[in-house]
This record gives C-alpha cells, sequence and structure tokens, in this order.
C-alpha cells in the first residue's frame, strides 16, 4: 500500500464522517427543537427511555452525539441517572442503523444523492426542504466516502501479511477487541469504524471469525466521546458517561461468553450467507440487542454500582483544639 493509497483512506474516512454528520444535522433540523423536548419529557419511564434513545440516535445517527447530550441534560439536573441509563441503552441499539444502511450498498447512487441534496439546499427557499436536501447531500457524501475506502482497502487484499495479522484476532480474541478499541477512540465514531470494517471484510481482508471481536471493542471504544465530554461537569456527569463505559464492558463480557459457547458466528453467517458487510452489520446488531436484553433487568444495580464507584463528596469537618469537630446535632 503506497502513500497515495492512505491518502486516499484517510480522505474517505474524513468525507465518511462529514457526510454523516451532515445527515444528523440535517435530520435534527429538520424535526425541530421538539425532537429535544421529546427526550426530555418521554424519559420518565425507563423503557420508553429506551425507545427515546432508539429513535433519537437514528435520528441523529450517531450514539455519541446522544449521550452526550444525556450527559448535558443530566449535568444540568433535567435528568436523573434512571432516565439517562435508559436513554443509553435505547441509544446503542439506534446506532447500529447505520451499519445496516451501509449495508444496502447503494454506493452507485451517491452522486446521484449529493446533486440532488445540493439543489435542494442550494434553491429551495422552504427551511425543510434545505434541511431536507442536507440529509440527502449528508448521505451520498458518506457513501462516496465509502467508495473512496473501499478502492484504498481493496489493495490489502493483496497483501498477505496484512490477511494474516488480521486472523490473528480469531485465535487471541483481546486482540481484535483492543484494536477495535483504539481505532474507534481514535476516530470518535462506532459507525464509521463499523464501516471501514465493513469494507475490510467485503474485499475479504478479515473475516466474521475475527472481525466479531473487533465488533466488541468498537463499541467499548465510542465511550470515549462521553467520557470526553463529561470532563469536568460534575459528578453527575461523570457518572452518565460512566455507566455508558459499564454498559458496553458488561456487554462485551457477555456477548463473549455468548461467542465462545454458542456458534454464534455460524448463525450470523447463515443469516446472510455471501455477503460480509450484512454479516458484520448483523453482528454489531446482535451485539447491542443482546446487551441491552441482558441488562436492561439490572439497570437498577448498575446505577447504584456507578453511584458507589463516583460516590457524593463528604462534607468536611473542623478541628478545634486538636479534636476533630462534627456538625451538631439536633436533640
Amino acid at each position: 500500500m503506497t502513500w497515495q493509497d492512505l491518502a486516499l483512506l484517510g480522505g474517505g474516512l474524513g468525507l465518511f464522517l462529514f457526510g454523516m454528520k451532515q445527515m444528523g444535522d440535517g435530520l435534527e433540523r429538520a424535526a425541530g427543537d421538539s425532537l429535544r423536548r421529546f427526550l426530555e419529557i418521554l424519559t420518565r419511564s425507563r423503557f420508553l427511555g429506551l425507545l427515546v434513545g432508539l429513535v433519537f440516535t437514528m435520528v441523529v445517527q450517531s450514539s455519541s452525539a446522544t449521550t452526550v447530550m444525556v450527559v448535558g441534560l443530566v449535568r444540568a439536573g433535567l435528568m436523573d441517572l434512571h432516565q439517562a441509563a435508559g436513554v443509553i441503552f435505547g441509544a446503542n441499539i439506534g446506532t447500529t442503523i447505520t451499519a445496516q444502511l451501509i449495508a444496502l450498498q447503494v454506493s452507485d447512487a451517491a452522486p446521484v444523492l449529493l446533486l440532488a441534496g445540493v439543489l435542494l439546499h442550494c434553491f429551495c427557499r422552504r427551511r425543510f426542504l434545505q434541511d431536507l436536501g442536507g440529509v440527502l447531500a449528508g448521505f451520498g457524501m458518506l457513501f462516496l466516502g465509502l467508495t473512496l475506502m473501499g478502492e484504498a482497502a481493496s489493495k490489502l487484499r493483496d497483501m498477505p501479511e496484512v490477511a494474516d495479522f488480521l486472523a490473528v484476532f480469531a485465535r487471541t480474541p483481546i486482540l481484535g477487541i483492543l484494536a477495535g478499541l483504539a481505532v474507534t477512540a481514535v476516530i470518535q465514531s462506532s459507525s464509521a469504524s463499523v464501516g471501514l470494517l465493513q469494507l475490510l471484510a467485503a474485499q475479504g481482508v478479515i473475516g466474521l471469525d475475527s472481525a466479531i471481536f473487533v465488533v466488541m471493542g468498537q463499541n467499548i471504544g465510542t465511550t470515549v466521546t462521553a467520557i470526553l465530554a463529561s470532563a469536568g461537569g460534575g459528578k453527575a456527569a461523570r457518572r452518565a458517561a460512566l455507566l455508558h463505559l459499564l454498559f458496553n464492558v458488561f456487554g462485551t463480557v457477555l456477548f463473549f461468553a455468548l461467542v465462545r459457547l454458542l456458534p454464534v458466528t455460524a448463525w450470523i453467517a447463515a443469516l446472510a450467507p455471501g455477503n460480509p458487510m450484512r454479516q458484520i452489520a448483523n453482528a454489531h446488531t446482535l451485539f447491542n440487542v443482546c446487551s441491552v436484553a441482558a441488562l436492561l433487568p439490572f439497570l437498577d444495580p448498575m446505577v447504584r454500582l456507578t453511584e458507589a464507584l463516583i460516590p457524593e463528596a463528604r462534607p468536611a469537618s473542623r478541628r478545634i483544639g486538636g479534636r476533630r469537630a462534627h456538625p451538631s446535632r439536633n436533640a
């Protein structure tokens, strides 16, 4: 792989990320402030919160964006940790829609979508149509970026040392998990890292038996954005970010056990034979659905664990005459 191929890969990734942001911003503007009010009002029940997190993340195309907003709402006192947990759980399922869209492989329509989006955005006077144009343009850029990344990734197919290295992930799963975590933490987008993994699988560079462990790591890596957003935001915000991390770590442990004990990889492959991109998308979806199904009943203990790991600060006591003075008690 030459430096031109690396530049093509980087440019495609940048176009993918920008297109995904453009699409999410357009959808959010089209929905208006009602989307945030919807989020604030309907999170009083954990199940409604889960549904809201799922729908909101499908709209903005980013679980990180949803979680960062939840951290902000918790910090502002508009949502408690139990409500935030439901939204975070739902966001993890909602983010899988991007990988399923990528698996549709409609890259040939990308230029048409991009042109239609630009025309709507530039020449329509109605705000809704302008926002819709932004969505279409973002969708087109997303798939155009995938095409560029695919051209660069195809060169890896002719490099046996790369395939041999990635095959190690099947024999040493922890390396696959760490690789997925690191890449996602760096590019700050699990959707982009899963999309890149889908391209590698489509080119025959990595098999599902290795990729499934990378998917687990990608789900942990996506929590870095919320952790950074919670820095300096008080205990409530840090607890929300920690809860997101704990959910994905516990989910990885559970799904890892399933993969090792049951023929999960074979089941996923059988659902979409001969379609590696769809197999990766299904693995991503299955991971998050299984994690939510297994951990939702334990939401309250997870919240208590989070509060125990980040406890409330104890009031400082004063020393008088060499002895510790405690606040006076009323008789």
